[in-house]
């Protein structure tokens, strides 16, 4: 039996959010923030989310920690959006987890929502 992967999620996919059901069932770990170095942005009004690390300026990002098993993990990743590339991020505790992260300079044009409390907080105030 394969080992189960550990997945930082942050957006459309979280607990209530309308992507959820791409986890295919994997087990959530945990509730977890990353450390202060990153941004969210809300990449074409609101779609999906886009998160990237910065060198200064950051801030926690709130999000879930899931165990998964290949398959889950495969689909995971084969329904991203597309620009979206797989990348560890630092959570709070120091620990390292991957995530799907999205390019900087894609994130330019679209709103950036860091510091509104994370993907969740945001749609529900829309």
């Amino acid at each position: 039996m394969a080992p189960l992967k550990r997945f930082f999620i942050c957006g459309s996919a979280l607990r209530g959010q309308p992507d959820h059901q791409n986890l295919k069932g994997a087990t959530l770990v945990t509730e977890a923030k990353t450390q202060a170095k990153y941004r969210l942005h809300a990449i074409k009004d609101g779609w999906h989310p886009g998160i990237f690390e910065v060198e200064s300026g950051g801030t926690s990002i709130p999000g879930e920690v899931y165990e998964m098993t290949e398959e889950q993990y495969n689909y995971l990743i084969a329904n991203e959006p597309p620009d979206m590339y797989e990348s560890p991020v630092v959570l709070e505790d120091g620990s390292s987890v991957s995530a799907m992260l999205y390019p900087e300079a894609l994130c330019k044009d679209w709103p950036d929502i860091s510091d509104l409390g994370g993907w969740a907080a945001y749609k529900a105030a829309q």
